[in-house]
């Protein structure tokens, strides 16, 4: 597109002398099919596009202006530093200002950062870690938590909201089917199949949905949350860019914001990631329900993306050889929408052994091999007792009874989580026969972690930043049950001194 091509205004704010700062060279213009943005060095501006595609509506001033301090609004709860103002590009004559003279635009400006930040860059440089995934996760974790629920909000969490969406993607999407010679982008069987599965968990399982809103977890969330829109920005996670137009897209279950996320992961061949974020967000919530309407999730932004990019195919004005990429891209999200809706065998794995025995560390590797959900005692404990994961429990959270609690709602999300399909990885000290009992009848393999006196008490001692409380006084008090006659065949050791993972394959692991 050439300069001449653009608007007025446009062409007056690609102008270093448009703007009353300083400009770094030249002013980088970007766009997206709904935006302008103008780079400038120390700021960013952007300006919203005069279009209307039903689902987003930015025809007329008013409307721009509306949705500008909406998007600061929004933005303002994961990224209060980033975004700045919205401010107002005047006309006098012929010549455009920037907050003064009669309003005939308005952009947002914002702090400008390096694309270098974005997640998606860093994913690429080989840069996001586990540990990355896990701040990610107490992110998004407290941008869920701080973000509002009204009744309005509340009445999106109705099967026919939600399925309304579903709906509206199947019949867009419909004309894609095996569209091209070569075949693709979608398949009929996949499309039918993925169809097919949302349409039976909105028939059969309707009280899912009725139990997500009685748990207050339809909330204004992001929206758009995936790797582009996440940067580390200033030393810490930022989210921003989220969904200011659309209040269905805006107004979701908190599992469709984490999906997306999860779902862009496993799109980059890392499942690992994804399960490191997902097991961390669970600890930090207790939301662990909500696994039952996660895999609807990730299979609706997965098909999202594949009928997004879908659109190309019909663009006379896009050149072949982008279309073939186009479509290839597609299938690919097609594909894995539709491997989402697959049933799944659940299976349960109990962890067994005294504090520093290496539960924990054995657990984090098989679930994260296995695509596995790891309950840990001491959050599903410090939920129970009602206070955050990090703050260190009193004596009250381990009575007896506490503990006896503890053990049933493990058992108990255990049970509901293999039955979805899950395998499930319960970690705790399991030192007593009665509280293996329940386990075992359920079918649980027994991993018990074994290691040395002295390695135990050296390993607890030098815990820092867990959320396991017990200390090396703590387990001088501790025993282990012997396993029973007729537990043994359900029970296989491991010694955490060695190797874990050759030990984990040699057992079938």
């Amino acid at each position: 597109m050439t300069e001449a091509s653009l608007s007025p205004v446009v062409q007056a704010m690609l102008r270093p002398e448009f703007y009353p700062h300083p400009v770094q060279g030249e002013v980088e213009l970007l766009q997206t099919h709904v935006s302008y943005v103008f780079l400038t060095g120390d700021y960013v501006y952007k300006v919203k596009k005069p279009v209307n595609y039903g689902f987003l509506d930015f025809s007329d001033l008013p409307k721009r202006q509306h949705f500008c301090h909406e998007e600061l609004r929004l933005n303002k709860r994961g990224a209060a530093d980033l975004y700045l103002e919205v401010v107002s590009i005047g006309q006098s004559g012929d010549t455009f200002t920037l907050g003064s003279g009669e309003p005939v635009e308005y952009a947002v400006k914002m702090k400008q950062f390096p694309q270098s930040a974005l997640l998606s860059e860093m994913f690429d440089r080989g840069e996001v870690t586990t540990g990355t995934m896990v701040d990610l996760a107490k992110v998004v974790a407290r941008f869920h938590a701080k973000s509002d629920s009204n009744d309005h909000i509340r009445t999106y969490g109705t099967v026919e909201k939600i399925r309304q969406a579903f709906d509206e993607n199947y019949e867009q999407s419909a004309g894609f089917v095996a569209m091209l010679p070569n075949g693709g982008p979608q398949t009929q069987k996949q499309f039918d199949e993925t169809k097919a599965y949302s349409d039976r968990i909105f028939a059969e399982n309707a009280d899912l949905f009725v139990d997500r809103v009685k748990a207050d977890k339809i909330r204004e969330c992001h929206g758009d949350a995936h790797l582009r829109n996440i940067a580390m920005w200033n030393g810490a996670i930022t989210l921003f860019d989220c969904i200011e137009f659309n209040e269905p897209f805006r107004f979701v279950d908190t599992m469709y914001d984490l999906g997306f996320i999860c779902m862009d992961l496993d799109a980059r061949k890392r499942p690992d990631l994804a399960n490191a974020l997902l097991n961390a967000y669970l600890e930090q919530t207790g939301d662990w329900e909500g696994l039952q309407v996660l895999p609807l999730y990730l299979s609706r932004q997965a098909y999202v993306r594949a009928k997004v990019t879908s659109f190309l195919l019909g663009d006379p004005s896009v050149p072949d050889a982008v279309k073939q990429d186009a479509a290839n891209t597609a299938a690919d999200y097609y594909k894995l929408s539709w491997e989402y809706t697959a049933p799944k065998t659940g299976k349960l794995i109990v962890m067994a052994g005294l504090s520093g025995s290496g539960k924990s560390t054995t657990a984090k590797q098989l679930a994260q091999k296995h695509n596995a959900i790891h309950l840990r005692s001491d959050a599903v404990r410090k939920h129970l007792g009602g206070i955050s994961v990090e703050e260190r429990g009193d004596a009250t959270l381990y009575t007896p009874e506490m503990t006896q609690k503890t053990y049933d709602r493990l058992l108990s999300l255990g049970k509901t989580l293999v039955e979805t399909g899950y395998t499930v990885i319960l970690d705790a000290k399991y030192d007593r026969v009665a509280l293996r009992a329940g386990a075992i009848a359920a079918g649980a393999t027994i991993l018990h972690c074994d290691a040395p006196a002295e390695v135990l008490t050296a390993r607890v001692a030098a815990r820092t930043g867990d959320i396991a409380d017990a200390t090396p006084e703590v387990l001088a008090q501790q025993t282990m049950e012997a396993f029973t006659e007729a537990e043994r065949s359900s029970v296989k050791t491991i010694d955490t001194t060695q190797d874990i993972e050759a030990q984990l394959k040699s057992l079938g692991f």
